[in-house]
């Protein structure tokens, strides 16, 4: 048995426990949850910085906290269910999360918004890779597909149902209505959850890489806080450096520790794969660009077009709805023709459309910006499915589940530097074409706020500003979308194995939590992945 499981109910008694049906209704409600908290934030960003004052700063701050949170502590997660029992630690996620998201809405500060965030993150981060774990747990081999089918039904319309319930939300209840939602939410969840989840743990125990963990999330949290914060103190400012020179030094030491450890959190020995460390980088660039780009789409429409709420959230429908088909089709091509082509693609298709934006304006038509997008979900879809299978299909089976949390951090950590390095580009872009023109709320440019009461000429000037360095922020993704794929083009390296479309759709919704797909035995003699790599 791969499983420790508790004991089953006794013959011939009904049992709502450990029944697969409801166990995935179960999971469903947690992930639901966050799925929908990915989205509906992105349309709220405006409205919390009209309501609480925040600075450009600290607007990137709400929205990195979260991926932070997330990102460093993923592997821990899983780990920590593997360890104490995926249902305990399920629970305890949903009602942490649901309890950060009131806070978020009740503390009424920019700072308790920030902190409450960034434990908000740590709560995805032990709820997510429990969903999974409890239905491969549950359901029978044969059935697991299916099941993991339904989960990724479920994550996807919560994706694509967060810009039109965010701005609905936002324009008739306040942006706080968008994290108490989660309440109800959470509540019917933790409710099914006890009754019908089966707890199950790993067999042995678990050992924690406790000073990798910290020499991670310091580390990540040194550069992202230098990025973000080196508009106020200056790129060449001893302080930028010196903290972006700390957070790169115990990255570094976070290697040689992982290298060291007999329970590393993330081995080292992974990234000898060019495919898996490619693989990495797609995930990542992919996340960098389609989360940094939606930051800054929100406030351009929101803001500088003055949409309302809604309209905004149907207009930037197109960018998580079309993540419903993208996947399948991803996964589609990489079954067919292998990883390096759907992957280079994809990334292709991100960058290609994230320079056909840098033609909106102001008052450009919605078509000019509807097929960008919809080419963008395409490409991020792509790129989603073969990076998984780059990842966790190329890792070793023993790293399985590592290779599933790398995936998932990757993700989280591509889409906080986006925000991050995506923002310094557009505050740098604002301040040098506003140049020594001065008038007062001239530090919202950067938000896309153009204050009211200016004279035509200066007005003009602060929305090209905004326009501009929003430009320059595409321009920057779609580089760096373009120069992972031409890097996939050359080093990626496909398994010879044919690799089934059901088998890489489950890879690339175990990388979204964090968790990793259960890998059936081989048949004596039979060919696998790592006879063929």
């Amino acid at each position: 048995m791969s499983e420790s499981l508790s004991a089953r109910p006794k013959t011939g008694r009904t049992s709502l426990r450990g029944n697969p049906a409801l166990t995935l209704a179960a999971v469903c409600f947690g992930l639901f949850m966050v799925g929908l908290d990915g989205t509906v934030v992105s349309i709220a960003n405006p409205a919390i910085a009209l309501s609480l004052g925040t600075s450009f700063t600290e607007l990137q701050w709400i929205t990195n906290a979260y991926l932070l949170g997330l990102a460093v502590f993923l592997i821990l997660g899983g780990k920590l269910g593997d360890r104490f029992g995926r249902k305990k630690m399920y629970l305890i996620g949903v009602v942490a999360f649901a309890v950060t998201s009131v806070a978020i809405g009740l503390i009424g500060t920019t700072e308790g918004v920030i902190i409450f965030r960034a434990l908000q993150g740590l709560s995805a981060a032990l709820l997510m890779p429990q969903t999974l774990a409890l239905l491969r747990a549950t359901f029978p081999r044969e059935k697991f597909g299916v099941a993991i089918g339904i989960w990724g039904g479920a994550s996807s319309v919560a994706i694509a149902a967060g810009p039109i319930l965010g701005g609905l939300l936002v324009g008739t209840l306040g942006w706080e209505s968008v994290f108490f939602i989660n309440a109800p939410i959470a509540v019917v969840g933790v409710i099914l959850g006890l009754m019908v989840l089966r707890e199950s743990t790993a067999p042995g125990k678990a050992r924690f890489d406790f000073v990798g963990i910290i020499l991670l999330a310091l580390g990540l949290f040194g550069v992202v806080l230098a990025v973000v914060q080196s508009e106020a103190w200056g790129w060449t400012s001893p302080l930028t450096l010196g903290v972006l020179a700390l957070g790169l030094v115990l990255i570094v030491a976070f290697v040689l520790v992982e290298n060291w450890v007999d329970t590393p959190l993330l081995p080292m020995s992974l990234f000898r794969n060019p495919t898996v460390s490619i693989g990495a980088l797609a995930v990542a660039a992919n996340f960098f660009a389609l989360f940094g780009v939606t930051f800054f789409l929100s406030l351009f429409l929101l803001n500088l077009r003055g949409e309302d709420g809604l309209a905004a959230g149907v207009m930037l429908l197109p960018l998580s709805a079309v993540s419903i088909i993208a996947s399948p089709i991803g996964a589609a091509l990489v079954s067919k023709f292998g990883i390096r082509f759907p992957m280079a693609l994809g990334l292709a298709l991100v960058g290609l459309s994230l320079f056909a934006l840098t033609f909106i304006s102001l008052d450009s038509p919605y078509l000019g910006m509807a097929v960008p997008f919809v080419v963008l979900a395409l490409g991020v879809g792509m790129v989603m499915t073969a990076g998984a299978e780059a990842i966790v299909g190329s890792a070793p089976v023993h790293l399985a589940g590592v290779a599933g949390g790398l995936q998932a951090t990757a993700l989280q950590l591509g889409g906080a530097l986006g925000t991050a390095i995506l923002a310094a580009v557009v505050s740098s872009s604002v301040s040098a074409r506003l140049g020594t023109v001065t008038f007062d709320g001239s530090e919202a440019v950067a938000q896309g706020i153009v204050p009211e009461g200016l004279d035509a000429a200066t007005t003009l000037l602060a929305q090209d500003a905004f326009l501009g360095g929003l430009h320059a922020a595409l321009v920057v993704a779609g580089v760096v979308a373009l120069v992972i794929a031409a890097l996939a083009a050359v080093f990626v390296r496909s398994p010879r194995a044919h690799v089934d479309v059901e088998t890489v759709l489950v890879e690339a919704e175990s990388g979204l939590a964090g968790s990793a797909m259960p890998i059936p035995a081989p048949e004596p003699g039979a060919l696998t992945r790592d006879s063929v790599r």
